[in-house]
């Protein structure tokens, strides 16, 4: 299963930092990951394998990277 992108409640709203499973493996959510999303419950973070090939089985190691706090927002507007 191909993961770009995670949303709070997608991982179940968890309140503390830690080491959970998924179906696509092991995600670490840190103490800083949590704080974002307190303040910006909508935020999309990008997960980063953690010595993990693209495309690994269920199991590898995961993190999360950077974040959109608006992932579902229009695109802004551009004059031409």
């Amino acid at each position: 299963m191909a993961v770009d992108k995670i949303t709070w409640d997608r991982v179940g709203r968890v309140t503390e930092p830690g080491r959970y499973m998924y179906t696509f493996g092991w995600l670490t959510i840190t103490a800083g990951d949590l704080a974002i999303w307190q303040q910006y419950p909508q935020a999309a973070f990008t997960v980063l394998g953690q010595n993990a090939m693209p495309n690994e089985a269920a199991g590898g190691e995961f993190h999360l990277g950077a974040f959109d706090v608006a992932p579902d927002a229009p695109p802004p507007f551009t004059r031409h």
